[in-house]
């Protein structure tokens, strides 16, 4: 069982990672490693891999907090400071 303080940093750190994840995949774009021509590298699916793991990843925390300080709130309607 989560505490809504858990919860919230759980969905927070989730958040984070959906957001900043998907500009660093920006940043592995425009890096003239990437690209050797006009082919991808190694170095581009690597990064590609990592980026949209942790993405999914945050996704999934993301999740699990959100639902767990529904829960909470619903069960125990205290604020957050304790």
């Amino acid at each position: 069982m989560l505490t809504r303080r858990l919860s919230l940093f759980l969905a927070l750190a989730g958040l984070f990672n959906v957001v900043v994840w998907p500009r660093f995949a920006v940043a592995i774009w425009n890096d003239p490693r990437a690209f050797d021509g006009s082919a991808p590298t190694a170095f581009l699916w690597l990064h590609a891999v990592l980026i949209v793991s942790a993405t999914v990843i945050g996704l999934g925390i993301l999740a699990v907090g959100a639902r767990g300080f529904l829960a909470a709130r619903s069960r125990d309607p205290q604020p957050l400071s304790r």
